[in-house]
C-alpha cells in the first residue's frame, strides 16, 4: 500500500485542487481543520460514547479508551439508540458548514455549496476485524449526481493501527463496480481487488480525506485499543441534482424536530429548504440487489447476510419486506 499524496501545497489553487481530484478521485489536506474545533466535538461525542458504556471511565474520553464488553456495530438497535443522541449535538451539524471547508470545495468546484444535511459518524471498535469497513462506492448510497465528495474527518489521532480509510486511486472513473455482499458499514464488498491501487497514511485530528463518490474506499483494521471515531460529511454544487433522501437524518426513526431540540441557535435549522435545490429521485436498483443478495445468503443460513438483514430491518420502508428480515435474522447462527 502507498502513501496518500499530500495536497496541502494546493489549498488556494482551486484549478489544481480540480485537476489532482479529477486525477487521483481524492485530496489528502493534513491540518485544514482547527485541531481544537475537531476535538472539542470529540469530547462533546465522546462523554454521550461513554455513558452508553462504548469507551472506558477511568480514562479521559479525549483517549478514545473503547470499553470492549460495550461493542456494537451500525445497524445493531444498541448501536443506533446511542447514534440518535450523538446526532442531536448542534456542533455535530456545524461543523460541515465550517468556513475552512465551504471555501476549500467552492474554489474546487466553482459555484456555491449544497453541505448534505446528513452527516455520518463511524464508531469503529478495535479488534473486531470482521466489521471492518468493505470496499465500497458512496454514489449508490448517496445518488443525485456523481458529483458529491465526501470529507471523512478523524475526531481523534488516527494513525494506520488505528483503522482509517484507504483508497484506491483513480478508481472513480470506472462507473458502478460490481459487488457482493459482506459484514462491516455499507453491508457491501466491491469484488474487483483493484491491486496496486490502494494507498492511505496516517490521520491527526483535524486532518481531511475529501473523494469523489465513485471513488472505491475501505477501511483499515482497527488494531489499537481506541474506539476510531471519525465522522463523513458530503458535499455537491447547489445547481446539481440532489437526491431528498440525504435530507433526512442519520439513525431513523429520528426527525430534525428532535435533533434540533436543545440547539442555541436557529441559523442552520433547514438551511437546505432555503435553497433553489434540483431534485432528482432514488434509484433503488443497487439497493434492490444488496437486499436480494441478502436473502438469498440468509435463507442459506450464511451469517455474511446478517448486516444487510439488519439494515433491512432498521430502514426499509416495506413491513413485509422487514419482516421477512427480521424472520432471517432470527435463524441465523
Amino acid at each position: 500500500m502507498r502513501a496518500f499524496i499530500d495536497s496541502s501545497d494546493l489549498i488556494a489553487d482551486g484549478t489544481a485542487l480540480a485537476e489532482r481530484m479529477r486525477r487521483d478521485g481524492y485530496l489528502f489536506l493534513p491540518g485544514l481543520l482547527p485541531r481544537d474545533d475537531v476535538r472539542a466535538l470529540q469530547r462533546q461525542i465522546g462523554s454521550i460514547a461513554r455513558d452508553s458504556g462504548w469507551l472506558r471511565r477511568d480514562h479521559p474520553v479525549e483517549e478514545a479508551i473503547a470499553d470492549p464488553s460495550g461493542f456494537c456495530v451500525d445497524p445493531d438497535p444498541t448501536y443506533l439508540k446511542t447514534l440518535r443522541q450523538i446526532n442531536r449535538l448542534e456542533d455535530y451539524h456545524a461543523l460541515k458548514h465550517h468556513p475552512i471547508l465551504i471555501d476549500l470545495l467552492e474554489r474546487m468546484l466553482g459555484g456555491a455549496m449544497l453541505p448534505h444535511p446528513r452527516v455520518l459518524m463511524r464508531n469503529i471498535f478495535p479488534q473486531h476485524e470482521e466489521y471492518t469497513t468493505k470496499a465500497h462506492q458512496d454514489f449508490p448510497n448517496v445518488q443525485g449526481t456523481t458529483e458529491v465528495y465526501t470529507a471523512w474527518m478523524p475526531l481523534i489521532d488516527c494513525p494506520l493501527h488505528v483503522g482509517p480509510l484507504q483508497v484506491a486511486a483513480g478508481s472513480h472513473s470506472n462507473g458502478v463496480y460490481d459487488f457482493d455482499i459482506a459484514g462491516g458499514a455499507g453491508g457491501i464488498e466491491i469484488i474487483d481487488p483493484l491491486e496496486g491501487r490502494w494507498v492511505s497514511g496516517d490521520f491527526a485530528a483535524g486532518d481531511v480525506l475529501l473523494f469523489h463518490s465513485m471513488t472505491v474506499h475501505k477501511g483499515l483494521p482497527n488494531r489499537s485499543d481506541k474506539l476510531r471515531m471519525s465522522m463523513d460529511v458530503r458535499y455537491q454544487l447547489i445547481s446539481e441534482p440532489f437526491n431528498l433522501d440525504n435530507a433526512n437524518p442519520d439513525g431513523q426513526p429520528l426527525s430534525w424536530e428532535e435533533v434540533y431540540a436543545d440547539w442555541r441557535s436557529d441559523a442552520l435549522k433547514y438551511y437546505w429548504q432555503r435553497l433553489p435545490l434540483n431534485v432528482k429521485s432514488f434509484d433503488p436498483q443497487w439497493f434492490d440487489k444488496r437486499d436480494a443478495l441478502g436473502f438469498t445468503l440468509g435463507e442459506a443460513g450464511d451469517r455474511r447476510a446478517r448486516s444487510v438483514l439488519q439494515r433491512i430491518v432498521a430502514r426499509d420502508a416495506s413491513p413485509d419486506k422487514r419482516a421477512r428480515a427480521q424472520k432471517l435474522l432470527d435463524a441465523l447462527p
